[in-house]
């Protein structure tokens, strides 16, 4: 190969990675963002946040009032103590979301979260992934419980003792 076809190569090459390496353009960020937004994402990082303060309360305050009592002023609902995590939060999550969709299918998946049924199948979504999963473990069991007994018997049949 020459050296010519060789450079070009090169070049082509580094192009490719520079691409890949700049992260999602600015309007699939911004289809991602609005994906977080309808998803309610943030909703469920402010629930989560009072257990997260709760178990450090102890371990900052160590059982002494004043710092108590000032942890708690800091930490109260609508602080701007954990604004910067949440916007990190939302923007990873959102460049998550634009580097594995295009921007149209961002747009889509978010249209149907809008919609009433998106919108019912995330509030039952957390009941209808643990009702499932404890389908497939209670199938599961049965299957095991008769496969075991299915085999045991075609071991028998062939003169085996189990």
């Amino acid at each position: 190969m020459s050296r010519f076809l060789l450079t070009i190569a090169a070049g082509l090459l580094l192009l490719v990675c520079n691409a890949s390496a700049q992260g999602p353009s600015p309007e699939a960020m911004d289809a991602a963002r609005k994906l977080v937004a309808t998803l309610k994402i943030a909703d469920q990082y402010r629930a989560a946040l009072p257990q997260l303060l709760l178990k450090l309360r102890p371990v900052v305050a160590q059982d002494r009032p004043e710092i108590e009592h000032d942890y708690d002023a800091m930490t109260a609902p609508g602080s701007d103590i954990y604004a910067p995590f949440l916007t990190s939060m939302i923007d990873q999550i959102a460049a998550l979301y634009a580097k594995n969709f295009t921007v149209d299918e961002l747009r889509q998946i978010e249209a149907f979260y809008a919609k009433p049924a998106g919108r019912k199948f995330m509030e039952k979504s957390d009941a209808l992934a643990q009702a499932s999963a404890q389908i497939g473990q209670d199938v599961s069991q049965k299957a095991a419980d008769e496969l075991k007994l299915r085999l045991i018997e075609a071991l028998r049949q062939k003169a085996h003792k189990p």
